[in-house]
């Protein structure tokens, strides 16, 4: 998703510190002795832009899950989801991902 994000922002042309994109990854495990699965994985992005492409940086985090491909492997069996601390310009944002139902998945 961390590359799938970044392809999205270079693609719009949106200006990033390439050196303060990072991501973090959590994930929950289930299960017992050799018998495990991963349940969840979370990822927090730590992002800035300029403060003109705010607008654009929300519109490609909202987007980059649907066009990452192994997020469309995994989806509907891994609980996936992803926060970001977006500073725009002089502005600080946490914004994450909109919960949809999951039947419509």
């Amino acid at each position: 998703m961390y590359g799938t994000l970044r392809g999205a922002l270079v693609g719009r042309k949106i200006a990033f510190d390439r050196e303060s994109f990072v991501a973090t990854v959590e994930g929950r495990i289930a299960g017992i002795g050799k018998t495990i699965h991963i349940k969840a994985i979370h990822v927090h992005y730590e992002l800035a832009v300029p403060a003109e492409a705010r607008e654009a940086t929300e519109r490609a985090l909202a987007a980059h899950p649907q066009g990452c491909p192994a997020h469309q492997s995994v989806r509907n069996a891994i609980e996936i989801s992803w926060s970001a601390a977006l500073k725009a310009g002089d502005q600080a944002l946490s914004v994450r991902e909109e919960k949809r139902d999951p039947a419509s998945a």
